[in-house]
């Protein structure tokens, strides 16, 4: 089924966005041949910019599609990420102030960059950042499934629009770096603003009312199911899905260098105090699952194929169609669109911050030239076709799959880079075996789970606690470093290559 005056909107407002991109190398002008300008906008964005482009980078496609269709589909255990995104912010607020006055003073530009400065250690600086490049193509990837499932439900066939939207994404990001998702952001969030908020007042009215929203769900799916006797049940499983997720959360690289990019530790931490708004906006998004249960879309033969594609993901979309006019309905599916054009600009460019200053320039040609801008733009074309080409091969499952992995991966540098700012207690070989324990482990664990979830039954002491795979194995990881620390300090100390000075860090 196709919706003509829908479309007709959704790719004007994807075709204004496309030129603010290309327009954005002129915003706030500097000289887009150094790094800095082109990877991090000069580290020039104040509170506002940087509270768009921190809630454009971390708020995506896929979260706007997946979150709903977890409630859609499981119920109440999607709701862990309302919480997940309201712990992140106090780690944002004492943490990321200081990596950012780290960084501007000795010109980092990545978090494994900050870490090879600090152990003086390339060869932790290689894992850390190789682990920021795997975790992020899966990520790339499942934006483009969240504009596949809108594309899709406006009844336009074929992957040749995701082809063009993302092979001008790779243009723009080329030529106005960092500065062209920023711009874009602040449209992206206006237009989910407007479409949430008209979603959370128009369609209960329709439907009677939150309360017969609610009455319409299974109790099943209202609540975490008691745990049984001898088990923790749910309840850890949900509360260590949230914590893990939250302390993974700023670790991915393009959230790293969304933060690098803003002008000043006080600026993050304003937005740290700024930046639940958007957890509340999460909040009323997920109810729109639970909308999408009530008002029976999944039943409506209109919308059996789509279902039929894209499983409990297509919810959102049909929800959307079943309760709005065409025009807003084009809105709302450009604003998704959208929300995958600017976090997957900055995936890509941080993955090439990465591969440049931690890779290339290390283990290739030594240089903080020209050349490593060039590298940089060339290898942010690189992490976007090969998304497009791995959702195009590869079933979506997988990216799914490989997405649930990446969570457990990124998660394995938290003791490298947030320790390392508050203590230099660590070795860096040390940290090196924890990390490669944490990976093994928690890659170990989730094939022993089939891909199928990140909870973990661990018995200790007697009582099975399920536990998030990923917070688990972090622990893991930093207790083996810990360990390992302790002799290697006193017999082979790396403190001497620490680039960094304790003042960098008050």
């Amino acid at each position: 089924m196709t919706y003509p005056t829908a479309t007709v909107i959704f790719l004007a407002l994807i075709a204004f966005v496309i030129l603010l991109g290309f327009s954005a190398a002129r915003w706030k002008a500097g000289d887009m041949s150094h790094i800095e300008e082109w990877g991090l906008g000069g580290r020039r964005f104040g509170t506002l910019i940087s509270w768009f482009l921190i809630g454009g980078d971390i708020y995506t496609a896929y979260t706007f599609i997946a979150i709903p269709a977890l409630m859609f589909g499981a119920g109440a255990i999607g709701f862990f990420a309302v919480p997940y995104t309201v712990v992140c912010y106090p780690i944002l607020y004492i943490v990321f102030p200081k990596l950012w006055k780290v960084a501007h003073k000795h010109g980092y530009i990545t978090g494994p960059e900050f870490v090879r400065g600090r152990y003086g250690n390339k060869y932790l600086g290689l894992a850390i950042g190789v682990t920021g490049i795997f975790a992020t193509m899966p990520y790339i990837a499942l934006q483009l499934i969240g504009m596949q499932t809108v594309i899709g439900a406006l009844g336009i066939p074929g992957h040749l629009p995701l082809i063009i939207a993302f092979g001008v994404l790779a243009a723009f990001t080329y030529t106005s770096g960092l500065r062209a998702p920023a711009m874009i952001a602040i449209v992206k969030d206006l237009l989910i603003y407007i479409t949430v908020i008209a979603a959370v007042i128009v369609i209960p009215s329709e439907l009677g009312g939150f309360s017969a929203i609610f009455a319409k769900i299974s109790p099943a799916k209202l609540l975490l199911a008691a745990p049984p006797a001898g088990s923790t049940g749910a309840y850890t499983g949900y509360a260590t899905l949230a914590l893990g997720s939250a302390m993974a959360l700023f670790l991915y690289p393009h959230s790293t260098t969304a933060i690098l990019s803003a002008s000043g530790p006080r600026v993050i931490r304003r937005n740290a105090v700024f930046l639940p708004a958007y957890s509340f906006l999460l909040g009323l998004l997920a109810l729109m699952g639970f909308m999408a249960v009530a008002s029976g879309v999944s039943s409506m033969p209109q919308f059996a194929a789509g279902f039929k594609q894209y499983g409990p993901s297509f919810a959102v979309p049909a929800l959307v169609l079943n309760s709005f006019p065409a025009w807003f309905a084009g809105v709302a599916f450009a604003a998704i669109a959208i929300g995958a054009l600017v976090p997957a600009a900055i995936m890509a460019i941080a993955s090439a911050n990465i591969f440049t200053r931690d890779i290339y320039s290390q283990f290739g040609t030594s240089s903080r030239s020209q050349t490593d801008t060039r590298v940089a733009k060339l290898f942010s074309i690189f992490m976007v076709v090969g998304a497009l080409v791995f959702i195009m091969v590869i079933p979506s499952t997988y990216a799914v799959q490989l997405q649930l992995l990446g969570g457990m991966w990124i998660i394995q540098t938290f003791p490298a880079i947030v320790f390392s700012l508050f203590t230099r207690f660590f070795n860096g070989w040390a940290l090196l075996v924890g990390w490669a324990v944490g990976i093994v482990s928690a890659t170990w664990l989730v094939t022993l789970n089939h891909f199928a979830g990140a909870i973990w039954a661990f018995h200790v002491f007697g009582i099975t606690v399920p536990s998030y795979i990923a917070l688990a194995t972090v622990v893991v990881n930093a207790g083996v470093a810990a360990l390992l620390s302790l002799p290697l300090n006193a017999m082979a100390s790396d403190r001497a290559g620490d680039e960094t000075m304790a003042v960098d860090y008050t």
